[in-house]
């Protein structure tokens, strides 16, 4: 791990299971040990390929573009899955769009930076392999769809003080797109986790200024500039995607042209082995069982299991549940489920794509800007501050569960001002606007004239939070947090005020009322699935690969090991092993 996650115990377990001969079908509704002639072939295929999120759609079209027939069975009953809701930041070195902009990218710097994030968690070989080939994919990505690719500039790579690291950043995210380009099937497209506001093209880069929107002329311009878009995309009749809808939308597209068929609401329920080799999937389709043979392989891309309480509660360290996600709904483990009864091991299922999250009423929300904006600090149960509330969001969350059982960091709260409401967007709540009843009556948020009122609201000693109060503020005033080094890094300062001084991230608190916001373990998703080799192949527990089975995305075992490079760095690796997958079926690896 990064010298930044601290006091971290090591994590790391490789779970296996051995499968039987010949064919196994043993899930709901399919008997143990049916022979073939038991469930009807639906199609037959060189390549099935399962989830229709980045990871399977971009495996699809790469087969398909290598001469390889090809289906998608996706188990929603809308395509994108959790990319499609998120902010599409795609995390690839040395892509031809950040060296076009002037990005000092090389091979040397990236390999540098991704071993010292990643350690030994994750072999050298699938390392290079990520880094090898994803500037590759984002090309033929861009040759093969309708995509095209904006640096995210300035969005720091997460550690970038490391060797390699880039302050200025790698991340890229997908230009605007028309959703006209699909037609009816726009209709069948995963809506976004936060809708952009009606009337606006957004991208992600952009939520950084539109948070200082008031108080910031750059924000302001910002603003102006994305309603000018929205304003233009309207007068041409256009259906503007931005962010994960149009990464999503425009994998679609290209699988359109591609003449690549996407079944929706067709679960896997099983994978078909004859000989040792898995060779088809049995899915659920109009009401019955059906089996989709593949000629050459098949690609497990069916995310994780971030939506399963018995998964997670098995492989997980407490408290957790299925409450705090923002991954997409149909994310319940079955491919990894699939891939371990055939032999396939596991790993990385303790951890998760982690960041701290506030349990909205309606939907957990994921903090990325809030808990760094200056103006606001982050307590346990003691009313101490725990960790560098700035730091990489993922981190935060390790060290949430790094507790100490007398004094929990599970809840912790996020504590703010009114200086700080009336100057900062909150989730989508405007400054100075009021929050809404109903995230009060849910608990997820206090407030209170006074820190020993807040302090009783949320339960932790009322001296305590005073105490910490005042100790940030005399840190705030001085611009350097010695506590919990708050500002240290350049990516703490990424989603921060530059008109506060003399630290963009720190401010002290002082005009009630106070609020506290309750903070919990949220994800994107979880990291841990089956383990494979730098060829997407998925291996078993003694390291030998599993003939014709591949697998990519959160179905997978992140090649991000613990940790998180940058922006993107579950979207980037997705696409990548994904585009690799069918290049080694295709025998062009």
């Amino acid at each position: 791990m990064p010298a930044r996650h601290t006091g971290s115990p090591t994590r790391r377990h490789v779970l296996g299971t051995a499968a039987g001969a010949g064919v196994a079908l043993a899930t709901a509704g399919i008997p143990q040990r049916a022979s073939a002639a038991d469930v009807p072939v639906i199609g037959t295929y060189d390549v099935v390929v399962i989830g229709a999120g980045a990871a399977g759609m971009t495996a699809a079209l790469t087969a398909a573009k290598q001469g390889l027939s090809c289906v998608v069975v996706e188990k929603a009953a809308v395509f994108g899955g959790s990319a499609a809701r998120s902010g599409a930041g795609i995390w690839i070195p040395n892509n031809p769009v950040i060296l076009a902009a002037g990005v000092p990218d090389t091979p040397a710097k990236a390999a540098a930076y991704l071993a010292a994030v990643v350690g030994t968690d994750v072999p050298a070989a699938r390392q290079q392999a990520f880094l090898a080939h994803g500037p590759a994919m984002i090309s033929f990505v861009m040759a093969n769809s309708p995509l095209r690719f904006r640096w995210m500039e300035g969005y720091s790579d997460y550690y970038p003080e490391l060797p390699g690291g880039l302050p200025g950043g790698r991340s890229i995210e997908p230009d605007q797109l028309d959703g006209n380009l699909l037609g009816a099937e726009l209709a069948h497209l995963n809506p976004a986790y936060i809708p952009v506001p009606a009337g606006m093209v957004v991208f992600s880069a952009d939520y950084k200024w539109l948070n200082l929107a008031v108080v910031n002329l750059k924000g302001a311009a910002v603003a102006a500039e994305a309603l000018a878009r929205g304003t233009k995309a309207a007068l041409l009749g256009q259906k503007p995607l931005t962010m994960g809808q149009s990464l999503a939308a425009g994998l679609r597209k290209g699988l359109i042209d591609a003449q690549v068929p996407v079944w929706l609401s067709t679960p896997l329920t099983d994978l078909l082995v004859e000989g040792g080799v898995v060779t088809g999937a049995v899915v659920s389709r109009d009401g019955g069982a059906g089996l989709v043979r593949a000629r050459h392989g098949v690609v497990v891309a069916s995310g994780g299991f971030e939506h399963n309480a018995a998964m997670r509660a098995q492989y997980q360290r407490q408290p957790i549940g299925t409450g705090w996600t923002v991954g997409a709904a149909s994310n319940t483990g079955d491919g990894i489920r699939a891939g371990e009864r055939v032999g396939g091991a596991l790993g990385l299922m303790d951890d998760a794509w982690w960041g701290p999250a506030v349990p909205l009423p309606d939907e957990p929300y994921f903090c990325l800007s809030e808990r760094t904006l200056p103006g606001g600090l982050m307590v346990n149960a003691a009313g101490r501050r725990f960790v560098n509330e700035a730091a990489p969001y993922s981190d935060v969350v390790h060290i949430m569960y790094d507790r100490d059982p007398t004094d929990p960091d599970i809840p912790a709260w996020l504590i703010v001002d009114q200086n700080y409401r009336n100057r900062y967007l909150f989730r989508d709540v405007a400054p100075t606007f009021p929050l809404p009843d109903a995230w009060y009556r849910a608990g997820a948020v206090h407030k209170a004239w006074s820190f020993d009122a807040l302090a009783s609201a949320i339960g932790v000693p009322g001296a305590a939070l005073r105490s910490t109060v005042d100790r940030f503020n005399s840190l705030a005033l001085k611009g350097k947090d010695t506590d919990f080094h708050r500002g240290d890094s350049a990516y703490d300062h990424y989603y921060t005020d530059p008109a506060v001084l003399p630290s963009s991230c720190l401010a002290p608190l002082w005009l009630p009322p106070y609020y506290a916001f309750r903070i919990v373990p949220g994800d994107l998703g979880t990291k841990g699935g089956l383990i494979t080799d730098a060829r997407a192949r998925v291996l078993r527990p003694d390291g030998s690969v599993i003939p014709g089975l591949y697998a990519a995305g959160n179905a997978s075992s992140a090649v991000m090991g613990h940790s998180y490079a940058g922006a993107g760095s579950t979207i980037g690796p997705a696409m990548t092993f994904g585009y690799a997958a069918a290049l080694d079926i295709a025998g062009r690896f």
